[in-house]
C-alpha cells in the first residue's frame, strides 16, 4: 500500500478484473468509499459490502462480467488514474474531458465532494480530474 489510496484501489480493481476474480477487497476510506458508490451506481461492479477483521473495516466488491455467445467472461472494466500527488490535474466544468464521446465517465473531486463528470457539468463546477472509467 502505498500513500495514493485512489491508485491503489483502481490497480487493486483492474488486476482482480483482469485474473476474473469475482471478489475483490480494498481499504475503507471516505474517498474509497464515495468512489465505490459511483461505480456501483453506473454499473461498473455489482455489490458492495462492508467488512470488519479486527479493527479495520475493508470495502468487498464483487465485480461484473459480461459472457459473450462462446461463453467466454469478457473483462468490462478499463480504469486510468489521471491526476497523481506529484502532478494534480485541474479542469474547469467546461472543459472536463468526455469518455468515448460519453460512454465512460470520469470520476472528479470539487468541493461539492466526488462527483461524475455528467453531475459536475450539470451544477456547473470544475476539480480535481481523479480518474477514467470505461
Amino acid at each position: 500500500m502505498s500513500k495514493d489510496t485512489i491508485a491503489d484501489i483502481i490497480t487493486s480493481i483492474r488486476n482482480a478484473d483482469m485474473n476474473r476474480k469475482g471478489m475483490v477487497q480494498i481499504p475503507s476510506t471516505n474517498i474509497n468509499e464515495n468512489i465505490v458508490k459511483i461505480l456501483l451506481r453506473e454499473g461498473f461492479i455489482e455489490n458492495v459490502r462492508k467488512h470488519r477483521e479486527g479493527d479495520k473495516y475493508f470495502l468487498v466488491l464483487t465485480l461484473r462480467y459480461k459472457r459473450n455467445r462462446k461463453g467466454s467472461y469478457k473483462t468490462v472494466l478499463i480504469l486510468k488514474r489521471i491526476s497523481t500527488p506529484g502532478l494534480r490535474i485541474y479542469s474547469n466544468y467546461q472543459r472536463i474531458p468526455r469518455i468515448l464521446g460519453g460512454m465512460g465517465i470520469v470520476i472528479l473531486s470539487t468541493s461539492r465532494g466526488i462527483m461524475t463528470d455528467r453531475e459536475a457539468r450539470l451544477e456547473r463546477i470544475g476539480g480535481e480530474v481523479l480518474c477514467y472509467i470505461w
